[in-house]
Protein backbone atom coordinates (compact mmCIF):
# COMPACT_ATOMS: atom_id res chain seq x y z
CA UNK A 1 0.00 0.00 0.00
CA UNK A 2 3.09 2.47 0.99
CA UNK A 3 4.19 1.98 -3.01
CA UNK A 4 1.52 3.28 -4.72
CA UNK A 5 1.81 6.68 -3.95
CA UNK A 6 5.93 6.92 -5.32
CA UNK A 7 4.85 5.40 -8.70
CA UNK A 8 2.22 8.05 -9.23
CA UNK A 9 4.92 10.59 -8.25
CA UNK A 10 7.16 9.27 -10.82
CA UNK A 11 4.31 9.53 -13.44
CA UNK A 12 3.34 12.98 -12.83
CA UNK A 13 7.30 14.26 -13.23
CA UNK A 14 7.15 12.13 -16.32
CA UNK A 15 3.72 14.35 -17.68
CA UNK A 16 5.33 17.96 -15.90
CA UNK A 17 8.85 17.66 -18.00
CA UNK A 18 7.27 18.24 -21.37
CA UNK A 19 5.46 21.16 -20.26
CA UNK A 20 8.27 23.15 -18.25
CA UNK A 21 10.70 22.95 -21.53
CA UNK A 22 7.92 24.10 -23.71
CA UNK A 23 7.23 27.17 -21.11
CA UNK A 24 10.79 27.61 -21.05
CA UNK A 25 11.09 27.75 -24.85
CA UNK A 26 8.20 30.39 -24.89
CA UNK A 27 10.22 32.63 -22.42
CA UNK A 28 12.97 32.87 -24.39
CA UNK A 29 11.21 33.71 -27.30
CA UNK A 30 9.32 36.24 -25.57
CA UNK A 31 12.73 37.92 -24.17
CA UNK A 32 14.66 38.15 -28.04
CA UNK A 33 11.05 39.38 -29.62
CA UNK A 34 11.62 42.58 -26.72
CA UNK A 35 15.15 43.07 -27.63
CA UNK A 36 14.45 42.90 -31.13
CA UNK A 37 11.41 45.51 -30.27
CA UNK A 38 14.33 47.60 -28.31
CA UNK A 39 17.00 47.80 -30.72
CA UNK A 40 15.83 50.76 -32.95
CA UNK A 41 15.29 52.82 -29.72
CA UNK A 42 19.11 52.30 -28.45
CA UNK A 43 20.27 52.77 -32.13
CA UNK A 44 18.18 56.18 -32.05
CA UNK A 45 19.42 57.18 -28.96
CA UNK A 46 22.85 56.28 -30.04
CA UNK A 47 22.42 58.40 -32.77
CA UNK A 48 21.22 61.22 -30.88
CA UNK A 49 23.59 60.81 -28.52
CA UNK A 50 26.37 61.65 -31.47
CA UNK A 51 24.22 64.61 -33.00
CA UNK A 52 24.33 65.87 -29.81
CA UNK A 53 28.04 65.43 -29.41
CA UNK A 54 28.64 66.72 -33.01
CA UNK A 55 26.90 69.84 -32.55
CA UNK A 56 28.53 70.68 -29.04
CA UNK A 57 31.95 70.56 -30.93
CA UNK A 58 30.63 72.80 -33.98
CA UNK A 59 29.40 75.60 -31.15
CA UNK A 60 32.90 75.44 -29.34
CA UNK A 61 34.50 76.15 -32.66
CA UNK A 62 32.31 78.63 -33.25
CA UNK A 63 32.46 79.88 -29.71
CA UNK A 64 36.63 79.66 -30.24
CA UNK A 65 36.46 81.68 -33.50
CA UNK A 66 34.67 84.23 -31.58
CA UNK A 67 37.14 84.99 -28.87
CA UNK A 68 39.90 86.75 -30.53
CA UNK A 69 37.36 89.55 -31.82
CA UNK A 70 35.77 89.76 -28.52
CA UNK A 71 39.30 90.49 -26.72
CA UNK A 72 40.05 92.76 -29.51
CA UNK A 73 36.82 94.67 -28.69
CA UNK A 74 37.63 95.31 -25.33
CA UNK A 75 41.19 96.63 -25.97
CA UNK A 76 40.11 98.66 -28.33
CA UNK A 77 37.30 99.58 -25.62
CA UNK A 78 39.51 100.21 -23.29
CA UNK A 79 41.75 102.72 -25.18
CA UNK A 80 38.25 104.55 -26.30
CA UNK A 81 37.94 105.68 -22.51
CA UNK A 82 41.85 105.65 -21.26
CA UNK A 83 40.60 109.91 -21.80
CA UNK A 84 38.48 111.38 -19.57
CA UNK A 85 36.56 114.53 -21.76
CA UNK A 86 39.13 116.35 -22.28
CA UNK A 87 41.44 115.40 -20.18
CA UNK A 88 44.02 112.58 -19.86
CA UNK A 89 44.95 109.85 -17.17
CA UNK A 90 47.98 110.98 -17.77
CA UNK A 91 48.06 114.02 -16.82
CA UNK A 92 46.54 112.98 -12.90
CA UNK A 93 49.62 113.34 -10.95
CA UNK A 94 49.84 110.58 -7.85
CA UNK A 95 50.54 111.72 -4.11
CA UNK A 96 54.24 110.59 -4.27
CA UNK A 97 54.36 113.13 -7.34
CA UNK A 98 53.07 115.80 -6.06
CA UNK A 99 55.63 115.13 -2.66
CA UNK A 100 58.39 114.90 -5.01
CA UNK A 101 57.87 118.12 -7.51
CA UNK A 102 56.55 119.93 -4.34
CA UNK A 103 60.04 119.36 -2.66
CA UNK A 104 62.04 119.99 -6.15
CA UNK A 105 60.79 123.66 -5.80
CA UNK A 106 61.06 124.22 -2.00
CA UNK A 107 64.43 125.57 -2.06
CA UNK A 108 65.23 126.13 1.32
CA UNK A 109 62.66 126.37 4.19
CA UNK A 110 61.58 129.76 4.86
CA UNK A 111 63.85 132.34 7.01
CA UNK A 112 62.80 133.05 10.75
CA UNK A 113 63.54 136.79 9.67
CA UNK A 114 60.51 136.00 7.30
CA UNK A 115 58.07 134.37 9.28
CA UNK A 116 58.48 136.83 11.56
CA UNK A 117 57.32 139.49 8.93
CA UNK A 118 54.53 137.53 8.16
CA UNK A 119 53.33 137.38 10.99
CA UNK A 120 54.05 141.65 11.30
CA UNK A 121 56.80 141.23 13.65
CA UNK A 122 54.69 140.80 16.43
CA UNK A 123 53.61 136.83 16.83
CA UNK A 124 50.54 135.76 19.14
CA UNK A 125 50.68 132.39 18.44
CA UNK A 126 54.51 130.69 17.67
CA UNK A 127 55.92 127.12 17.27
CA UNK A 128 59.52 126.98 17.21
CA UNK A 129 61.50 123.76 15.88
CA UNK A 130 58.58 121.49 17.25
CA UNK A 131 59.33 117.55 16.02
CA UNK A 132 55.97 115.94 17.17
CA UNK A 133 53.92 112.59 16.33
CA UNK A 134 52.02 109.78 17.21
CA UNK A 135 53.83 107.35 19.56
CA UNK A 136 57.00 106.96 18.33
CA UNK A 137 56.57 108.24 14.74
CA UNK A 138 58.04 111.69 14.07
CA UNK A 139 55.10 113.53 11.49
CA UNK A 140 56.70 117.33 12.36
CA UNK A 141 60.56 117.95 11.77
CA UNK A 142 61.89 121.43 13.03
CA UNK A 143 58.41 123.01 12.24
CA UNK A 144 58.57 127.08 13.08
CA UNK A 145 55.32 128.81 12.62
CA UNK A 146 54.54 132.31 13.31
CA UNK A 147 51.16 134.02 13.43
CA UNK A 148 49.81 136.97 14.79
CA UNK A 149 47.20 138.54 16.73
CA UNK A 150 43.99 138.68 14.69
CA UNK A 151 45.51 136.94 12.05
CA UNK A 152 44.57 133.84 9.50
CA UNK A 153 46.47 131.20 8.09
CA UNK A 154 46.44 128.16 6.04
CA UNK A 155 47.98 124.89 5.83
CA UNK A 156 47.91 123.66 2.16
CA UNK A 157 49.90 120.29 0.81
CA UNK A 158 49.73 116.91 -0.54
CA UNK A 159 48.12 114.04 1.85
CA UNK A 160 50.55 113.17 4.58
CA UNK A 161 51.92 115.75 5.02
CA UNK A 162 52.01 116.78 8.43
CA UNK A 163 48.98 119.40 8.33
CA UNK A 164 46.14 118.01 10.71
CA UNK A 165 49.17 117.02 12.38
CA UNK A 166 50.36 120.91 13.08
CA UNK A 167 46.58 121.53 14.43
CA UNK A 168 46.88 118.50 16.83
CA UNK A 169 50.57 119.18 18.52
CA UNK A 170 49.30 123.14 19.01
CA UNK A 171 46.00 121.83 20.31
CA UNK A 172 47.68 118.92 22.78
CA UNK A 173 46.17 115.23 20.91
CA UNK A 174 50.47 114.75 20.24
CA UNK A 175 53.46 113.42 21.34
CA UNK A 176 56.08 116.86 21.14
CA UNK A 177 59.14 114.98 20.74
CA UNK A 178 61.25 118.24 21.16
CA UNK A 179 60.57 122.32 20.23
CA UNK A 180 58.16 124.81 21.66
CA UNK A 181 54.83 126.11 21.88
CA UNK A 182 54.17 129.90 22.78
CA UNK A 183 50.81 131.89 22.76
CA UNK A 184 51.10 135.34 24.07
CA UNK A 185 54.70 134.25 25.08
CA UNK A 186 53.59 131.77 27.34
CA UNK A 187 54.89 128.41 26.67
CA UNK A 188 51.77 126.12 26.83
CA UNK A 189 53.79 123.11 24.51
CA UNK A 190 53.27 120.44 27.36
CA UNK A 191 49.35 121.91 28.90
CA UNK A 192 46.46 118.99 28.17
CA UNK A 193 43.89 119.89 25.78
CA UNK A 194 41.94 120.69 28.52
CA UNK A 195 44.03 123.49 29.70
CA UNK A 196 44.70 125.00 26.58
CA UNK A 197 41.06 125.36 26.19
CA UNK A 198 40.54 126.81 29.69
CA UNK A 199 43.62 128.57 30.28
CA UNK A 200 45.63 129.15 26.92
CA UNK A 201 42.60 130.09 25.06
CA UNK A 202 42.74 127.71 22.05
CA UNK A 203 39.59 125.96 20.46
CA UNK A 204 39.57 122.83 18.61
CA UNK A 205 36.76 123.11 15.54
CA UNK A 206 36.50 119.23 14.57
CA UNK A 207 36.06 118.06 10.77
CA UNK A 208 32.52 117.02 10.21
CA UNK A 209 30.42 114.91 12.49
CA UNK A 210 31.02 115.90 15.66
CA UNK A 211 27.58 116.99 16.85
CA UNK A 212 25.72 115.06 18.90
CA UNK A 213 22.56 114.63 16.73
CA UNK A 214 20.28 113.06 19.93
CA UNK A 215 20.35 116.20 21.46
CA UNK A 216 18.99 119.81 20.62
CA UNK A 217 21.11 122.66 19.42
CA UNK A 218 20.68 124.40 22.66
CA UNK A 219 22.24 121.30 24.38
CA UNK A 220 25.16 121.20 21.68
CA UNK A 221 26.26 124.44 23.08
CA UNK A 222 26.25 124.16 26.11
CA UNK A 223 28.25 121.16 26.22
CA UNK A 224 30.94 123.51 24.47
CA UNK A 225 30.72 125.46 28.05
CA UNK A 226 31.43 122.16 30.34
CA UNK A 227 34.89 123.90 31.50
CA UNK A 228 33.16 126.62 32.44
CA UNK A 229 32.95 127.64 36.49
CA UNK A 230 29.04 127.10 37.08
CA UNK A 231 26.38 126.11 34.42
CA UNK A 232 24.95 129.38 34.55
CA UNK A 233 27.67 130.54 32.79
CA UNK A 234 27.70 128.10 30.08
CA UNK A 235 23.85 129.35 29.41
CA UNK A 236 24.88 133.18 29.44
CA UNK A 237 27.43 132.58 26.74
CA UNK A 238 25.19 129.89 24.63
CA UNK A 239 22.56 132.77 24.80
CA UNK A 240 25.18 135.15 23.33
CA UNK A 241 26.22 132.91 20.25
CA UNK A 242 22.16 132.66 19.50
CA UNK A 243 22.55 136.75 19.67
CA UNK A 244 25.42 136.32 17.30
CA UNK A 245 23.61 134.17 14.64
CA UNK A 246 19.16 133.91 14.75
CA UNK A 247 18.91 130.77 12.29
CA UNK A 248 21.33 128.32 15.54
CA UNK A 249 18.14 130.54 17.63
CA UNK A 250 15.31 129.45 15.66
CA UNK A 251 16.47 125.96 15.46
CA UNK A 252 17.75 126.07 19.45
CA UNK A 253 15.12 122.63 20.47
CA UNK A 254 15.09 120.56 16.96
CA UNK A 255 17.52 118.11 17.13
CA UNK A 256 20.82 118.62 16.10
CA UNK A 257 20.65 115.42 13.19
CA UNK A 258 17.58 117.77 11.16
CA UNK A 259 20.10 120.50 10.91
CA UNK A 260 21.35 121.00 7.13
CA UNK A 261 24.90 120.73 6.37
CA UNK A 262 25.84 124.28 6.76
CA UNK A 263 23.95 124.64 10.05
CA UNK A 264 25.75 121.58 11.56
CA UNK A 265 29.06 123.23 10.67
CA UNK A 266 27.49 126.82 11.91
CA UNK A 267 27.07 125.13 15.37
CA UNK A 268 30.46 123.33 15.49
CA UNK A 269 31.97 126.69 15.39
CA UNK A 270 29.43 128.03 17.50
CA UNK A 271 29.96 125.50 20.22
CA UNK A 272 33.62 126.46 20.17
CA UNK A 273 32.84 130.46 20.72
CA UNK A 274 31.20 129.00 23.86
CA UNK A 275 34.62 129.45 25.39
CA UNK A 276 35.62 132.72 24.31
CA UNK A 277 38.91 131.44 22.84
CA UNK A 278 41.55 133.98 21.08
CA UNK A 279 42.53 131.09 18.95
CA UNK A 280 40.65 128.62 17.08
CA UNK A 281 41.87 125.34 15.11
CA UNK A 282 39.84 124.59 12.33
CA UNK A 283 40.06 121.75 10.38
CA UNK A 284 38.81 121.26 7.04
CA UNK A 285 35.94 123.64 7.73
CA UNK A 286 34.41 122.62 3.84
CA UNK A 287 34.57 118.56 3.63
CA UNK A 288 31.41 117.35 3.17
CA UNK A 289 29.28 120.55 2.29
CA UNK A 290 27.78 121.68 -0.54
CA UNK A 291 29.35 125.21 -2.50
CA UNK A 292 26.28 127.30 -0.80
CA UNK A 293 27.06 126.37 2.35
CA UNK A 294 31.11 126.39 2.06
CA UNK A 295 30.81 130.54 1.02
CA UNK A 296 28.79 130.35 4.21
CA UNK A 297 31.25 129.28 6.56
CA UNK A 298 34.08 130.79 5.28
CA UNK A 299 31.85 134.13 5.84
CA UNK A 300 31.43 133.10 9.41
CA UNK A 301 35.30 132.62 9.96
CA UNK A 302 35.84 135.73 8.16
CA UNK A 303 33.72 137.74 10.49
CA UNK A 304 35.33 136.02 13.64
CA UNK A 305 38.45 137.50 12.74
CA UNK A 306 37.33 140.63 11.17
CA UNK A 307 35.06 141.62 13.86
CA UNK A 308 35.64 139.46 16.88
CA UNK A 309 39.78 139.77 16.44
CA UNK A 310 39.65 135.79 16.74
CA UNK A 311 43.19 134.34 15.41
CA UNK A 312 42.81 131.43 13.03
CA UNK A 313 44.47 128.45 11.90
CA UNK A 314 43.23 125.85 9.49
CA UNK A 315 43.86 123.28 7.27
CA UNK A 316 41.77 123.24 3.88
CA UNK A 317 41.56 120.54 1.26
CA UNK A 318 40.08 123.16 -0.86
CA UNK A 319 43.57 125.25 -0.86
CA UNK A 320 42.03 127.73 -3.58
CA UNK A 321 39.86 128.90 -0.78
CA UNK A 322 41.87 128.30 2.08
CA UNK A 323 44.61 131.31 0.45
CA UNK A 324 41.85 133.37 -0.95
CA UNK A 325 40.72 133.26 2.96
CA UNK A 326 44.15 133.49 4.79
CA UNK A 327 46.15 136.19 5.05
CA UNK A 328 49.20 133.91 5.23
CA UNK A 329 49.78 130.38 3.71
CA UNK A 330 52.15 127.74 4.62
CA UNK A 331 53.01 125.16 2.12
CA UNK A 332 54.07 121.83 4.00
CA UNK A 333 55.70 118.71 2.49
CA UNK A 334 57.15 115.83 4.58
CA UNK A 335 56.21 117.17 7.61
CA UNK A 336 58.53 120.33 7.20
CA UNK A 337 57.39 123.87 5.67
CA UNK A 338 58.55 123.95 1.84
CA UNK A 339 57.21 127.54 1.35
CA UNK A 340 55.49 130.72 3.36
CA UNK A 341 53.91 133.61 1.74
CA UNK A 342 50.98 135.93 2.22
CA UNK A 343 47.74 134.08 0.76
CA UNK A 344 47.38 136.13 -2.43
CA UNK A 345 51.00 136.09 -3.06
CA UNK A 346 50.79 131.98 -2.88
CA UNK A 347 48.02 132.06 -4.94
CA UNK A 348 49.22 133.75 -7.99
CA UNK A 349 52.64 131.66 -7.72
CA UNK A 350 52.74 128.77 -10.57
CA UNK A 351 54.10 126.26 -8.66
CA UNK A 352 51.64 126.36 -6.16
CA UNK A 353 48.72 126.66 -8.69
CA UNK A 354 49.79 123.73 -10.72
CA UNK A 355 50.36 121.06 -7.75
CA UNK A 356 47.72 122.96 -5.66
CA UNK A 357 45.07 124.88 -7.36
CA UNK A 358 44.04 122.68 -10.25
CA UNK A 359 46.40 124.68 -12.74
Amino acid sequence: MAKAPAKKSAATKKKAAPKAAIAEKKLVAKKAAAKKAAAPKVASKKKATKAKVVTKKAVTKKTAAKKPAAKKSKKASAKQISGYGMGSVDVVMSVDQVVKEAASIAGEAPSLEKLGKLAKNEPFLSIDNLNAGYGKMEILHNFTLQIGQGQSLCLIGPNGAGKSTVLHSIFGFTNIFSGKISVKGKDVTHLTPSQKLAEAGIAYILQDKSVFPGMTVEENLLMGGFLKNKPTEAKIAAEMVFDKYSRLAERRDKPAGVLSGGERRLLEISRALVMNPDVLLVDEPSIGLEPRFIDMVFEILDDLQRRDGKTIIMVEQNAKKGLEFADIGYVLVSGETAMADMGDDLLTNPDVGRLFLGG
